[in-house]
């Protein structure tokens, strides 16, 4: 569905909404490859601020907590989602203004799911600070999240698209069966790589993939090129947790935000983990016999289970699946029909989502 002619997003939610790309005309600056970034913080950034400041107050200061605005900082995260919306828009040739409360409102869902899920977890840290269930209780953190949900929908309601908002209500409800598979697969020592890879497209490759079909919806794209864009987004989502399962083993804490080893001191089934029990071999009896105890490991037997993990094949097969990922994504962007210069971006993202440095 394309915009109304004429239509501005100026709203009680969004406000008005400048054109930065002018000055960069103007001056005769190009940015092929930051743009997209310069929008995020230009136009995406101000408009979440402005949607969240309609909270009520105890909600809002949770939700200022989270971001990481109450410390002064731009917060926020990486905001890789909201880009990878403006990037859509982009690439089938429509005007990025167009696409910021769909990117507001993704933006939101992934701040919503990332407080539910270090309440899930127990996980106590969350960008280099105490979680905000740790800060505010479990209760207040919960509520911010329901507040997030239930504020996209609004955001996105406003723009007036019923089918970016009917693929929003799908991606949220991808999302829960996403997370609610992950949360079953704690109990289960049966879990295999295949129904891992299809809990992580739900997981995390369904907000990306929506991130791009509302983009593309909001930018004016036929129902076919918003198919192949949100197919794009699913596979860079598997790339995306694939990496971040990598990082959840040997990242370094000091860019990632949690201890190091974190996901085998919880004993996830992540990618690499799966891959290494199923391993014949000797590390990979050795990895489920320590996988099987229910004492918390300390950080010795962390760095052993990393290393059993790698001495098994796990980081071989998970940067390999990365990598098959990546090239699946971009099939669907050749896909696409779209005019190559349109999609830079979104093959930076490709590129970047398994190669990214915490």
């Amino acid at each position: 569905m394309s915009p109304q002619p004429g239509r501005t997003l100026s709203s009680d939610v969004l406000g008005e909404i400048p054109d930065p790309r002018a000055r960069d005309l103007r001056s005769g600056v190009r940015f092929p490859s930051l743009v997209t970034a310069r929008e995020v913080d230009e136009l995406v950034r101000p408009a979440i601020r402005q949607a969240v400041s309609g909270l009520p107050d105890g909600v809002r200061r949770v939700v200022e907590y989270h971001s990481g605005w109450s410390s002064g900082s731009a917060g926020g995260g990486k905001a890789l989602r909201s880009a990878l919306v403006l990037a859509a828009a982009r690439a089938v040739g429509g005007d990025v203004r167009h696409a910021v409360p769909g990117a507001v409102a993704v933006e939101l869902v992934h701040d919503f799911s990332l407080l539910h899920d270090d309440v899930i977890d127990g996980d106590r840290m969350r960008r280099h600070r105490p979680a905000a269930w740790v800060r505010f209780g479990t209760g207040a953190a919960v509520l911010a999240g329901d507040a997030l949900w239930a504020l996209a929908l609004q955001v996105l309601g406003q723009a007036g698209n019923a089918t970016a908002l009917g693929t929003l209500i799908r991606t949220m409800a991808d999302l829960m069966r996403g997370q609610s598979e992950d949360v079953a697969f704690e109990s289960r020592n049966d879990v295999t790589v295949d129904e891992y890879r299809s809990m992580a497209e739900d997981k995390t490759g369904a907000l990306l993939g929506g991130a791009c079909a509302l983009g593309a919806l909001l930018g004016g794209a036929s129902p076919d090129q918003a198919g192949q864009l949100e197919l794009f987004g699913r596979h860079l989502g598997i790339a995306f947790q694939c990496a971040d399962d990598v990082l959840g083993i040997w990242g370094r804490p000091e860019r990632t935000g949690k201890p190091v080893g974190s996901d085998v001191a919880a004993r996830k089934k992540t990618f690499p983990v799966l891959a290494a029990l199923a391993d014949p071999g000797d590390a990979g009896r050795r990895l489920a016999e320590m996988y099987r105890r229910a004492d918390r490991p300390a950080e010795r037997e962390c760095a052993l289970m990393a290393d059993l993990i790698e001495q098994a094949g796990g980081r071989t097969a998970v940067d390999a699946e990365a990598e098959r990922q990546v090239g699946m994504a971009l099939a669907c962007l050749d896909r696409a029909g779209l005019a190559p210069a349109r999609c830079e971006d979104l093959r930076l993202f490709a590129s970047w989502a398994v190669h990214r440095d915490h």
